[in-house]
């Protein structure tokens, strides 16, 4: 006599779920590449990666739903749940470390290491060409005073060399941190000042933030600010500070070299 062995159906769900995942992971890496080869504008390529972290949220709800399913009704697919779910979280996480950091943070996108006196960014006709007329507008007061506030390490980096000496560790500095250096003014002249400015990108999306360095001389040797500035966007996730915490480090271990 046969037997009829009746399975539990599969979870839609669960089916649906890394199906989504997938998806979700063309849609966001063609629109990473998108972004960072500048194939489009930037107002298309955040929208076309906003979609695809939606359709990461959408799988990590399918197998959710799945996991209920699954535990109220008995049916099977619960391996492909935790692959969407899994895939999708994924996809996620770096996106969310930011967003942590969004709300962490300040929402500041210029960063200096004088809130006095920021450097001012150059307006020669060779920087303007370069950073296709944008010019990092002036900060308000109460975001100078947040900086403070959030980033008590950011501070003017003195060493004990002369101007023209820390003028040369300030562009080999600029060098090992693939900057494109679009202007440098050595230290001369009747205030002493030199200066470098220079378009630093993101490390993924490689978004262009632009920088200006400020060397001065003092009694006892020379006083380095470094500014910093989005160009995209009202908050920088903490980007513009980590990069002139390493800038300044990255100068203070080519002084000790030397």
């Amino acid at each position: 006599m046969r037997r009829l062995i009746i399975e539990e159906p599969v979870s839609r769900p669960a089916r649906w779920s890394p199906m989504v995942a997938v998806f979700a992971l063309a849609v966001t890496g063609l629109a990473v590449l998108l972004i960072r080869f500048q194939w489009v504008d930037y107002p298309s390529g955040f929208a076309a990666l906003g979609v695809g972290l939606l359709l990461a949220l959408l799988a990590v709800l399918l197998a959710l739903i799945a996991f209920v399913r699954i535990w109220q009704e008995g049916r099977r697919g619960l391996g492909s749940a935790i692959r969407g779910l899994l895939l999708a979280l994924a996809i996620l996480a770096y996106p969310g470390f930011f967003a942590l950091q969004g709300i962490r943070l300040p929402a500041i996108n210029d960063v200096t290491t004088d809130t006095e006196n920021p450097p001012a960014f150059s307006r020669s006709r060779a920087v303007l060409e370069a950073r296709k007329g944008h010019i990092p507008p002036d900060v308000p007061a109460e975001f100078r005073e947040a900086q403070r506030e959030a980033y008590t390490r950011i501070a003017p980096l003195t060493l004990d060399v002369p101007p023209e000496e820390a003028f040369e560790l300030v562009k080999k500095a600029a060098a090992k941190r693939g900057w494109r250096v679009i202007e440098a003014v050595p230290p001369g002249g009747r205030m002493g000042i030199g200066h470098l400015d220079a378009i630093a990108r993101t490390l993924v999306l490689r978004l262009p933030d632009d920088v200006t360095v400020r060397v001065r001389p003092r009694a006892d040797g020379t006083r380095i600010d470094i500014r910093s500035a989005s160009r995209i966007g009202t908050h920088d996730l903490g980007t513009n500070a980590a990069r002139v915490r390493d800038f300044l480090d990255e100068i203070s271990n080519l002084a000790l070299a030397s």
